[in-house]
């Protein structure tokens, strides 16, 4: 065997090991159950509208919700997932929490759809947000960081429709929504977490739909 083959071999072998692990980072939850969940001031259901599609549904209370995903844990990669919440003002809170420490402190990313297609251009540029909490919520942040850790959406988005999210975290936080090349929103984290619990997030009086997780490991 030359070594011209023999470096031809070696290469594919890396390529294969590095193919393996990389799907091997690659998490898709088992969502059918309400056992797979931590839930915290809500109640959870689960339903499939589709064979392949289960939806969890988070009910609408006073404060915020999370359905924390049971044996996750978080770092930095790519998190994505498909919401839906409803066309309601000041009652569609809905998105994704991650580097969870406890049920109050945790980052967030999420979305107002009474917003998407708002005719007042203020409120429209508050249709997603990133927050930290407990220190720096969204009344924190905007009144110290106007309009830096909020946006509009870059597409027109039917609120009261299934959207798709994709949410890379990194050095920066960036969020996409459906088949958009341009970010919708990219920030900088303001949390020195770097790892944690992953679950789905609902705000004051919020409920909320959510399917198809998937987690990639970086």
């Amino acid at each position: 065997m030359n070594k011209n083959t023999i470096a031809i071999l070696i290469f594919c072998l890396l390529c294969f090991i590095l193919k393996g692990f990389s799907q091997a980072q690659v998490i898709k939850p088992d969502l059918s159950a309400s056992s797979h969940f931590k839930v915290v001031n809500r109640a959870i259901s689960i339903s499939s509208d589709k064979p392949e599609k289960v939806v969890v549904h988070l009910d609408a209370k006073a404060g915020d919700g999370i359905a924390w995903i049971n044996d996750i844990q978080f770092g930095k990669g790519i998190i994505e997932f498909d919401a839906k919440g409803k066309n309601v003002l000041q009652q569609s809170f809905l998105g994704i929490a991650f580097h969870g420490i406890n049920d109050s402190t945790f980052d967030v990313v999420y979305f107002r759809p009474f917003n998407f297609q708002s005719p007042d251009t203020t409120r429209k540029r508050h249709s997603v947000q990133y927050v930290s909490l407990p220190q720096y919520d969204w009344s924190v942040l905007r009144e110290r960081f106007a309009g830096k850790y909020e946006n509009n959406l870059i597409s027109t988005v039917d609120p009261e429709s299934w959207f798709h999210v994709k949410i890379i975290v990194d050095t920066n936080i960036t969020v996409y929504v459906n088949n958009d090349q341009q970010a919708s929103l990219s920030v900088k984290p303001i949390s020195e977490r770097t790892t944690g619990t992953i679950g789905f997030w609902v705000g004051n009086n919020s409920d909320g739909g959510f399917a198809n997780l998937m987690v990639r490991q970086q």
